[in-house]
């Protein structure tokens, strides 16, 4: 008896001071891996490791469990403890980084592409611009613009349809394939920004060959919170400004909703010489979601609308050859203005809607994310025109995009993790027929269907390897009226016969289909040269689609004055890009060199090959063409803290494109440019800060020339004249100005003050990259005045 009292006590006493493993494992709420992360009960604490994996030793009872990362909210979870188990933690961004901008080349600092940060104000000082100014702030990243209000980003070289935007984990399709279609989302919806630079980020699809543009919005914290940002900015060049305000609630249950608008009024710009007549720009966005973040599950709905009406440059509205030829000979527009905020024809208008609904569920060696969203795209493209036309839109176009996502992530061993997904969307577009105008594209149903899988693997603690595949099926359905003299001129009497449905006088109606198979691939390997020296190996596989422009373009593109022609022919263009970057980073030395190159089997590219006369006159035709196609260049960055106050930042990008098939240079490849800025900063100054920053563009002296040879009327006769639409313009410097305080004037609000010169030395000059350089010289001095609130 005494016996088993005494094996009972004994065995009470051992289970209560038994200790007992909690394990888990620690990722960012964008399922990041937080290595290092602080997980402390009490006074007892661990580090998770490279994997995010933490293991700490606790006797039973109830214990809060505590993890803590810079830049993150901490996250305590109570827990009972009675025997092993896990607890796992999935933590928010701190909302005093909620603007941060990050330029990444791949997901995360762990991965085997490096990643650029860029500090909080950068995406607030960009608040009245564009996406495409913000993120042309960075090495390798540059714009191709039509004026200055419509800016497509550019990665090493490529842009359009080779350079996928990701809203809010949302694939944009919104006629990216414009050159002058600027991406239709207000950058101040945005919490954040990753560039992915080539084909790595297969999750969102194989035919980014230039790269990835993620944007993604503001995280709200699990905590009963409210809190909000105001900006108000004053421009003036263009004497007008926008507004924007967002307002988050979180609450300690796992709910939260947000809610944001901007709206942004600008009239005629100005060069340093003369005003940019019909150069204003209207916008009125608004975005709203909720959603709930549970332990193990949870859901995001969100909604947002993009309204833009853009002014295009009165000048560039040209009615045939000889208004092209006496404006690149004249230096200065052939429409000049007194200034006024009112736009008329040329302009754009375009409304983009965007919905979706996503819902995650959390194990403990997974996640599952399943995401619904649907956009519609309204594209308004109006031209000069005369009597009952006057108000009518030369281009309508209407795109519907509806899309399913399901990934998967597995974490189940410490040292490998994988993710894997599919992917459908249905797209439909429809060209009216009420613009008097025949379609530029024609009404097409579109399905995609994708699936991929990526891997990572730490070989040890200096090297990590990381591998990708993924498959797209992609069935294009058209229907099209082609001019039978167009149809037998193309050729395409002989190898698409079989397209035509019906015979309607002088034009066939055809049903154009077609049917693609494409595979795509990345590889990549990081490994630790030192302490402060990592060196990046990539190499990617890429397979993109010819668009419906490449395809099916037959006639006059009023928004850029020329005939444009695709061709029924093209094939899928394959990308082969290889790239290494060393990087080396201490508390005051921040360097990146990225050299690459990107080899593209049948590369698509808009080449003028003549001249076609209308009624209205002669018109250049610019036609699309295939060739093997090289682009090698170097992207660096240097940011240095040189003195306690002071630093020093610059980038330096250079990219080459050849047409192997030619033996000529690419058109439209971004000129060398290289940007040094110096700024001072004194937190205890009210967080002053003042910088100047140098601008200096290249001259482009490889350029493929294609000028031609027409008839202009001189003094009443027809003349042969050289068209020399090919010089690129002379190289340019222009100094920026900026600084800022921060005040304390209306209680619990932070109010930043911005004032900033762009184009300080108002230089007169013309980039290469802006359609409108035939012309007109871009945008003159700007002053611009800041005030943010956070409340």
């Amino acid at each position: 008896m005494y016996l088993a009292l005494a094996f009972l006590f004994l065995g009470a006493k051992s289970a209560l001071f038994a200790q007992f493993t909690v394990s888990g494992r620690v990722t960012s709420s964008n399922g990041e891996i937080l290595a290092g992360c602080h997980i402390h009960v009490g006074n007892a604490y661990v580090n998770a490791d490279k994997s995010g994996i933490f293991s700490i030793s606790l006797p039973q009872g109830k214990h809060t469990v505590s993890a803590s990362f810079v830049g993150y909210e901490s996250e305590s979870k109570t827990i009972l403890v009675a025997s092993d188990q896990m607890v796992d933690f999935v933590l928010q961004i701190d909302v005093s980084a909620l603007s941060e901008v990050v330029v990444s080349s791949g997901t995360s600092n762990a991965n085997t592409q490096p990643r650029q940060t860029l500090k909080s104000a950068q995406i607030e000082n960009y608040s009245n611009a564009s996406l495409g100014d913000l993120v042309k702030e960075i090495s390798g990243v540059s714009s191709l613009k039509t004026g200055s209000t419509i800016v497509k980003p550019v990665i090493n070289g490529l842009h359009s349809n080779r350079v996928l935007v990701i809203n809010n984990n949302v694939r944009l399709e919104d006629q990216q394939w414009g050159l002058e279609h600027a991406p239709n989302l207000d950058v101040n919806t945005a919490g954040s920004v990753a560039v992915v630079k080539g084909a790595a980020g297969l999750q969102y699809g194989g035919d980014a060959i230039g790269g990835v543009i993620i944007v993604d919005p503001p995280k709200i914290p699990i905590k009963d919170t409210l809190y909000g940002r105001a900006i108000l900015n004053a421009a003036t060049n263009g004497q007008g400004g926008s507004a924007s305000s967002s307002v988050f609630k979180g609450y300690k249950n796992g709910w939260n909703w947000k809610v944001q608008g901007t709206l942004k009024y600008l009239g005629d710009l100005e060069a340093p010489d003369y005003v940019l007549s019909n150069t204003g720009i209207r916008e009125k966005n608004f975005s709203a979601g909720f959603g709930f973040k549970g332990e193990h599950s949870g859901f995001d709905a969100f909604y947002s609308y993009y309204n833009a009406e853009i002014g295009i440059l009165r000048a560039s509205h040209i009615g045939n050859i000889t208004d092209l030829v006496n404006a690149i000979n004249n230096g200065q527009p052939a429409v000049m203005n007194d200034y006024t905020h009112d736009i008329s024809s040329p302009k754009q208008q375009v409304q983009h809607h965007l919905a979706k609904l996503n819902y995650y569920r959390d194990w403990h060696h997974g996640r599952l994310d399943a995401q619904y969203s649907f956009q519609f795209n309204n594209r308004l493209e109006y031209d000069v025109r005369r009597g009952d036309n006057a108000n009518r839109a030369a281009l309508d176009l209407d795109l519907a995009t509806h899309s399913l996502l399901i990934d998967f992530t597995s974490d189940k061993s410490k040292n490998l993790r994988f993710k894997t997904g599919i992917s459908g969307s249905y797209q439909n577009n429809v060209a009216s027929i009420d613009t008097g105008v025949r379609p530029l594209i024609p009404d097409y149903d579109k399905i995609d269907l994708g699936a991929y899988v990526t891997s990572a693997y730490d070989v040890s603690d200096k090297w990590r390897l990381e591998a990708g595949l993924r498959y797209d099926y992609s069935h294009v359905d058209a229907t099209k009226f082609y001019l039978k003299s167009r149809w037998n001129e193309r050729g395409y009497d002989q190898d698409f016969a079989h397209f035509i449905t019906g015979d309607f006088g002088t034009q066939w109606k055809t049903n154009p289909v077609f049917t693609y198979h494409n595979l795509s691939a990345s590889a990549g390997s990081k490994y630790k040269l030192g302490e402060n020296l990592n060196w990046f190996v990539n190499v990617s596989l890429a397979r993109r689609n010819p668009n419906p422009s490449e395809l099916f373009s037959d006639g006059l593109h009023h928004a850029t004055g020329q005939i444009e022609l695709g061709d029924l022919r093209l094939k899928q263009e394959t990308s082969v890009k290889a790239s290494t970057t060393f990087s080396y980073a201490t508390d005051k030395l921040a360097i990146e060199i990225n050299p690459y190159i990107n080899q593209i089997s049948d590369f698509m590219y808009l080449q003028p090959t003549g001249l076609e006369y209308t009624i209205r006159g002669a018109f250049p035709v610019w036609e699309y063409r295939q060739a093997d196609a090289r682009l090698t260049g170097i992207d660096v960055t240097v940011d240095w803290d040189f003195l306690k106050n002071l630093n020093y930042h610059s980038t330096f990008a250079y990219v080459y494109g050849k047409n192997l098939d030619s033996g000529k240079p690419l058109i439209d490849m971004p000129p060398a440019n290289w940007n040094n800025g110096i700024s001072f900063k004194k937190k205890e100054w009210s967080e002053f800060s003042v910088g100047l920053r140098h601008e200096w563009v290249f001259f482009q002296n490889q350029y493929p020339n294609n000028d031609f040879t027409a008839d202009v009327l001189v003094d009443g006769n027809p003349t042969p004249v050289l068209v020399q639409i090919s010089r690129p313009p002379k190289a340019y410097s222009l100094l920026h100005f900026t600084s800022q305080i921060s005040l304390d004037a209306i209680p619990k609000v932070k109010t930043t003050i911005v004032f900033g010169i762009q184009n300080l030395t108002n230089t007169a000059y013309r980039d290469y990259l802006n359609r409108m350089r035939y012309y007109a010289d871009d945008m003159g001095r700007n002053f611009t005045l800041q005030l943010k609130f956070n409340f």
